[in-house]
């Protein structure tokens, strides 16, 4: 294992220029060699937006600890989602990724857990429906602990402390001993996935998913919302259609019998990631079994710096967000490079581009993205997170997102990928299936004003239980096939 290196981070008036531009004379991918890359190859790069940890000695017990015990996933899941991904990209399946922005230890709870599941279940059946295709559900959860920050500290009333970077840091609470970055909140990182993901497989074998009773499914809240009769016509359709095939085949549909689900985070803090990321027998490559899906986030996707050269190592399928700091001028050069330094082999499955442009920048930007992706000769699945272009503060300061921005670039998206002989391949929303007020509009026309009656979260806005099933709703039914 190498050694920790104290890593840094960049100031956001700057991370746009290194996307491109970090160092011409540093080695590029395609000159080096997959047999020279180990988990800890970061470590000779610029690591953007990690927390500078005060012991070292500590960070690397820390990392040793946590390569010792045993993984959260599994390569076969991983290869499995990979083949689903891979059908996505070519328009067979389409994804639907979904979760908190940041996880927090406290809300390690069933019932927090069970809705999530329950709301990426409805806006599932919405979309099969819609779409006429297979729907692949991916949680951001068991994992989605850490966040990068523009600054690393944080100044109130002069006093200036480290930034907080998700519970798998620090700790929100602004004093001298919360925001400390403690190496050892990995271990309780590590801790609340494996309970998370425990917890969801449990429930999965129970029979919690079992798409021969969708009406299980329900969360109390649905019969409130303006559009509880289409959601319940919706689960009377696909009840219908499971007996249907049933009684035509004369046996049980076991495939349908239940639903899988595959986690997903952002794969920001490198030392975690490394010591997650193990060989397994009768495979070949190294996997990240942190998580199924890690994403490289915008802020920290510059070619020549620490995160890019660690996913490249990984055999999981991966992920980038792509935004508007990268001009079209410059999106040629930049998925070129980057398409050669994470999906040389055109591997099926292997790489996603989520776009998140904002409902003013979608019109501009993504079609130079579309025709760089087609440029390269290769399957890239293209999904959109229509979430992070479109966050505001509200005049009192609080920071919000509007159901009518989010749906207008979904809606911008699909038909621009229309336009361009691409298609939409998936949706990445933050959410949550609990009663919050965080974004406004959707049929209950919330207001700045009522955001105050049950804003929960610690760093972005999300969809709460009614506006994503919405959402998922009126989607659907841009997302129909052409006949």
């Amino acid at each position: 294992m190498g050694q920790p290196v104290e890593v840094r981070v960049l100031p956001s008036a700057l991370y746009r220029e290194a996307l491109l531009f970090r160092s011409r004379t540093e080695p590029k991918y395609g000159e080096s060699h997959m047999n020279d890359w180990k988990p800890e190859s970061w470590t000779a790069r610029t690591a953007l937006h990690q927390p500078t940890y005060p012991d070292q000695e500590q960070l690397s017990e820390a990392i040793g600890e946590l390569a010792q015990l045993p993984p959260l996933v599994t390569s076969s899941e991983i290869e499995s989602l990979k083949a689903e991904l891979a059908q996505a990209a070519v328009g067979e399946r389409f994804l639907l990724q979904g979760g908190d922005c940041a996880e927090s230890f406290a809300e390690c709870a069933s019932s927090v857990i069970t809705n999530k599941l329950k709301i990426l279940l409805q806006m599932s059946l919405v979309l099969v429906q819609g779409t006429q295709r297979r729907v692949i559900r991916v949680g951001r959860f068991a994992g989605q602990y850490a966040k990068p920050r523009s600054t690393e500290d944080e100044t109130r009333d002069g006093v200036a402390l480290p930034s907080y970077f998700g519970d798998i840091v620090n700790r929100p609470a602004f004093d001298e001993r919360s925001r400390r970055p403690d190496p050892w909140r990995m271990m309780r990182g590590y801790e609340r996935s494996a309970l998370t993901l425990n917890f969801i497989r449990a429930l999965i074998d129970g029979g919690f998913a079992d798409l021969h009773h969708p009406e299980y499914w329900e969360l109390d809240f649905v019969k409130h919302s303006p559009r509880a009769k289409e959601y319940y016509e919706t689960v009377r359709k696909i009840g219908e259609s499971v007996r249907f095939m049933e009684t035509l085949t004369g046996i049980s549909v076991a495939d349908l019998s239940r639903v899988n689900f595959y986690t997903s985070h952002e794969g920001l803090l490198l030392p975690y990631e490394q010591a997650m990321t193990r060989q397994v027998p009768r495979r070949n490559g190294w996997y990240n079994l942190s998580t199924h899906f890690p994403w490289i986030g915008m802020r920290t996707a510059g070619l020549d710096d620490a995160h890019v050269e660690f996913f490249r190592g990984i055999r999981n399928p991966i992920a980038v967000k792509i935004g508007p700091s990268i001009e079209p001028a410059m999106l040629p050069e930049f998925v070129s490079r980057i398409v050669d330094a994470l999906h040389p082999d055109d591997e099926p499955g292997r790489l996603t581009f989520i776009h998140r442009y904002g409902a003013s920048k979608v019109a501009e930007h993504l079609p130079a993205l579309i025709k760089a992706v087609q440029a390269t000769g290769r399957t890239v699945l293209m999904v959109c997170d229509p979430m992070h272009g479109n966050t505001r503060n509200t005049a009192s300061g609080i920071k919000t997102r509007s159901f009518e921005d989010i749906l207008h670039e979904l809606e911008n998206s699909i038909s621009i990928h229309a336009e361009c002989g691409s298609h939409l391949g998936g949706v990445h929303f933050e959410l949550t299936g609990d009663n919050v007020t965080e974004c406004t509009g959707g049929a209950r026309g919330l207001t700045d004003d009522d955001l105050q009656d049950g804003y929960r979260s610690l760093v972005d806005p999300r969809l709460n239980y009614e506006q994503a099933l919405e959402m998922a709703m009126l989607i659907a039914n841009r997302l129909v096939p052409s006949s």
